[in-house]
């Protein structure tokens, strides 16, 4: 049986999660990517997360990883101080969240400022990104929950690189976002530096002129190197796919799903065969 996971917010990301969950498991997948709410201040309680393991148990799916937020007014790197503290409650949240749906499940993935002018370690948003990372550390650590910091559409990869260096690998690691990268000349040089890092992967397509999040193997992105890198990278999960329906062309979920289950499988096949 293929292992293979989709992220859960393929037609939207609010509401009740059940039908999606229910479709996904439906269409083959074994495991999900949590994306719902990825970019607001919602925060889940422990009545919700009982309620979404049992539905993960009912469907019998696991959760892969979750995309927690920076939030819109609780930002973990706000320059308005308890904003930051706000964002900080909102991060151990979804790290809350993650160490009580199962052992698999030990990496939430986060973005970092993208104005991060030179020099880096005096710009006001680093600094505000430290402290938050500074006061997750035990938190995360203790929960036995990773950070991943995903390369967003601008060139946050400097950012990385130094975070790579001021943290170690068993608290920051590397989300990959293949689409992301697309949108950038060196992309993929970028991941071959960092894939001794790598803990999560984001893998959708697109036509290198927006960020599309269409199927993979529909656009421009190079399949063939990306596999050849995952294969040899620190990342062991499987293979995870960030694409939704809403530039697809394809209005039927069902229909969409199988096309994804279908990409899926061949680029794990891609992956073992690199």
């Amino acid at each position: 049986m293929t292992t293979l996971s989709i992220t859960t917010d393929y037609a939207r990301d609010t509401g009740s999660p059940e039908p999606y969950l229910r479709l996904i498991a439906e269409a083959g997948f074994t495991h999900v990517h949590w994306c719902h709410h990825w970019n607001t201040d919602f925060l889940y309680l422990k009545s919700e997360v009982a309620q979404i393991g049992e539905w993960l148990n009912q469907y019998h799916l696991k959760l892969l990883d979750i995309h927690a937020s920076d939030g819109s007014e609780k930002n973990w790197a706000s320059l308005r101080e308890y904003e930051r503290l706000a964002g900080v409650e909102l991060v151990k949240n979804r790290i809350a969240m993650a160490a009580a749906l199962g052992s698999g499940a030990n990496v939430i993935v986060m973005h970092i400022p993208s104005n991060l002018d030179e020099p880096i370690e005096q710009n006001a948003g680093w600094l505000q990104l430290r402290k938050s990372l500074d006061a997750l550390e035990p938190y995360a650590r203790a929960q036995g929950v990773r950070i991943a910091i995903e390369n967003t559409t601008v060139d946050s990869l400097r950012g990385i690189h130094k975070l790579f260096e001021l943290y170690d690998s068993a608290y920051l690691g590397l989300c990959f976002d293949c689409g992301h990268s697309n949108l950038m000349d060196n992309g993929l040089d970028q991941l071959e530096m960092l894939k001794d890092r790598l803990i999560a992967v984001h893998l959708h397509d697109n036509d290198g002129n927006g960020d599309q999040h269409n199927l993979p193997f529909t656009g421009t992105v190079d399949w063939q190197r990306l596999a050849r890198l995952l294969a040899t990278s620190s990342y062991k999960k499987c293979v995870s796919m960030e694409s939704n329906m809403h530039r697809s062309g394809i209005s039927d979920e069902r229909e969409f799903l199988a096309k994804a289950f279908a990409a899926g499988t061949k680029l794990t096949g891609m992956i073992a065969q690199a």
